[in-house]
């Protein structure tokens, strides 16, 4: 998967999987917050930003 990620273009610590049980909203709570501080902290996705255009 890293490597089909990396091929795409992505970061692979943008891409988190997490078995979570319904029941577990704390373990919930507690990955959502560890996602989202570690893709923020890739800053935004370079490859699916769009380049502004060259005026010439």
């Amino acid at each position: 998967m890293k490597n089909l990620l990396e091929h795409t273009g992505l970061e692979p610590g943008r891409l988190h999987f997490s078995w979570i049980s319904s029941a577990e909203a704390t373990k919930f709570v507690k990955v959502a917050k560890e996602v989202s501080a570690a893709v923020r902290a890739l800053g935004p996705a370079k490859y699916l930003v769009k380049r502004r255009a060259e005026v010439v």
